[in-house]
């Protein structure tokens, strides 16, 4: 017991954190389906019961994994919502690759999730596509605070050039390959606009 009264153990004290930590490494490595659960406990370092009073399967754990990304704002995504930036701006940082500790491009977490888990009725695949979907609502709020024409429609084809730029970004494993996209992003927000 430490001086406050508190009885409770302290090496369990951090241990989701690290699990967390430890399947962000492995899920980005070698994807999801390839990481073990025993894996992660061995990375983390955790027991593996302590693994499952936190997740109690993988899925769970891939999808926190996914949540702690949109939380930790280090997807594509987040530049949608930046304060700091007008609306266009954040529209054609969606082309700029998210810096990651890895050293090759991983492109975009949701896709490689739904790629992995095909059935739209899994639980992984029906939380990347709620983030997808989510980007959309987005960047059509943006283009129509910029006074678009059918802002539906851009936004789908921006957020189709979004994901198809990271899917080439990843596949080449060339982090600026969005400039590709953020070239024909240009031309449809001017376009648009005009």
């Amino acid at each position: 017991m430490d001086v406050t009264g508190d009885t409770t153990p302290r090496r369990g004290r951090g241990a989701r954190e690290r699990i967390l930590a430890a399947a962000a490494r492995l899920f980005a490595e070698q994807g999801i389906s390839a990481t073990g659960m025993e894996q992660v406990a061995g990375q983390a370092p955790v027991s593996k019961r302590t693994l499952y009073v936190h997740f109690r399967s993988r899925d769970e754990l891939a999808i926190a994994y996914l949540q702690s990304l949109v939380a930790s704002g280090k997807t594509m995504e987040s530049v949608l919502i930046r304060a700091d930036l007008g609306p266009r701006e954040r529209i054609l940082h969606l082309f700029d690759q998210p810096v990651t500790d890895a050293s090759a491009v991983r492109g975009c977490p949701f896709i490689d999730a739904a790629a992995e888990f095909p059935d739209p009725r899994h639980p992984i695949h029906a939380y990347a596509r709620e983030q997808k979907l989510r980007m959309v609502r987005l960047v059509t709020d943006l283009v129509t605070e910029l006074g678009c024409r059918e802002p539906v429609a851009l936004a789908e084809q921006l957020v189709t050039l979004a994901d198809g730029a990271a899917s080439r970004a990843m596949v080449l494993n060339q982090a600026d390959y969005g400039r590709y996209a953020r070239a024909a992003a240009t031309t449809l927000l001017d376009q648009a606009l005009a």
